[in-house]
């Protein structure tokens, strides 16, 4: 099933997705990687903005022109580099969607129960991504670009896969699930 959504998006919503459904986002997106998350988490930092959020493992790389950034790519990176902090994030912030390449953990699939899911994106698809995104604002430049935490607005941002969903369920074990069958069935015709 394909969805067109407009951030912020309820928790119902998020409990309607299935495995394989197409999502196309727009409205205010939040790029945060480890370091950022590390960083709120660490603070305390309640950042209202966050309750609810669509959260994209991301990298950017921008411009400043002017007092304005420019977004040149943007592409999702490898998400299980915060499987460790993603389930404090998500319990804390109720974080509705994370959005990134790779999928994430058992642990974070169940931090995900009733309440988020995990969409992916295209990867390699920086500059196409960086055309769906406008920089809206940019905080803690002192981790690093790509760390940084950088506030987007999303127009048709996607296609995004639902590759986890709020049921507990994953397409990435599926897929393992079918990859062990498959060699076991060629072990055994040797």
């Amino acid at each position: 099933m394909k969805h067109l959504l407009k951030a912020p998006i309820s928790k119902e919503q998020v409990l309607e997705f299935k495995l394989n459904d197409i999502i196309y986002l727009s409205g205010k997106v939040f790029s945060i990687r480890d370091q950022a998350m590390k960083r709120i988490l660490d603070e305390e930092k309640s950042i209202h903005e966050l309750e609810g959020a669509m959260i994209y493992n991301c990298g950017p790389l921008a411009r400043k022109n002017g007092q304005k950034w420019d977004l040149l790519s943007a592409g999702p990176t490898t998400s299980s580099r915060m499987n460790d902090l993603a389930v404090e994030f998500i319990k804390k912030f109720k974080v509705h969607a994370i959005i990134g390449k790779g999928g994430m953990n058992t642990k974070v699939l169940d931090a995900m129960k009733g309440k988020c899911v995990y969409l992916s994106a295209v990867g390699g698809s920086g500059a196409i991504s960086a055309n769906q995104l406008k920089i809206l604002d940019v905080e803690w430049l002192d981790l690093g670009m790509p760390e940084a935490f950088w506030k987007l607005d999303a127009n048709n941002f996607g296609p995004l896969i639902v590759t986890m969903d709020a049921h507990g369920n994953s397409l990435y074990d599926k897929n393992d699930l079918e990859v062990d069958a498959n060699l076991q069935r060629v072990l055994a015709i040797k």
